[in-house]
């Protein structure tokens, strides 16, 4: 395939994409987005608005990216046949979306490449059957609404939601709390940063376990006292 830009409208399937070191990938998802999230610089959050559909998982891939019309899901099936082992399909659409654009059928192809989730910016369907299945989504929307298969898109392009970009072979990490995207080059920085900050966490757990105040252990007394908070004993009648 040529390797050539595409214009702007024209609509490309792109075969090969690098991705992210795979070690790196994998212990990222270890992690949790939360501290992934403050370890880069409070970067890279995908929003409250997508949410997960199953509770418990927490995982990160490689970015399939998937840009498709609203409530068609054409692109969707395209990508399918260039997602391998250890990515993650993330789609978003170019007008909002609350169609349920993917299923348990999706769901059993990926499964086939051992693609490890879908990160959709629009509707799932069959979401009891996707968590019997074990694949697991984030989505903004479920809804029982169908789509149609008629509309030109694009596989594998860079794409945004919420305003951040995502380009095919970035770090989606994702569980309870949301989904966190690391790009490509960082994701060793990453998780150095997270593991730092990991055990810096686990020495603070310790002390608050212990019984010390955040308020002490954070300093916090003064800044309330510089934003003029004052303690009493009691209110008066």
């Amino acid at each position: 395939m040529s390797s050539r830009v595409p214009r702007h409208g024209q609509h490309v399937v792109v075969t090969e994409i690098d991705r992210a070191d795979p070690e790196s990938v994998l212990a990222l998802g270890q992690v949790g987005t939360a501290t992934i999230h403050e370890a880069i610089g409070r970067r890279g959050f995908l929003g409250p608005e997508l949410r997960p559909i199953q509770t418990g998982v927490r995982v990160a891939g490689t970015a399939v990216t998937v840009l498709s019309h609203p409530g068609d899901n054409l692109m969707i099936h395209a990508a399918v046949e260039f997602c391998g082992p250890g990515d993650i399909l993330v789609v978003t659409t170019t007008a909002p979306s609350t169609h349920g654009m993917f299923g348990d059928l999706l769901a059993s192809s990926l499964t086939a490449r051992q693609v490890r989730g879908l990160v959709i910016d629009a509707g799932v369907r069959d979401s009891a059957d996707l968590r019997e299945m074990g694949f697991p989504a984030w989505a903004r929307h479920i809804s029982c609404q169908g789509t149609v298969k008629s509309t030109p898109g694009s596989v594998n392009v860079p794409i945004a939601i919420e305003g951040v970009s995502i380009a095919p072979g970035d770090v989606v990490c994702a569980d309870d709390d949301g989904v966190v995207v690391v790009s490509r080059d960082e994701a060793g920085w990453a998780l150095e940063r997270s593991r730092a900050r990991l055990d810096t966490e686990e020495g603070t757990r310790a002390r608050l376990a212990a019984g010390e105040l955040g308020l002490d252990f954070y300093g916090l007394r003064d800044k309330l006292r510089d934003l003029g908070v004052t303690y009493i004993d009691r209110l008066e009648d």
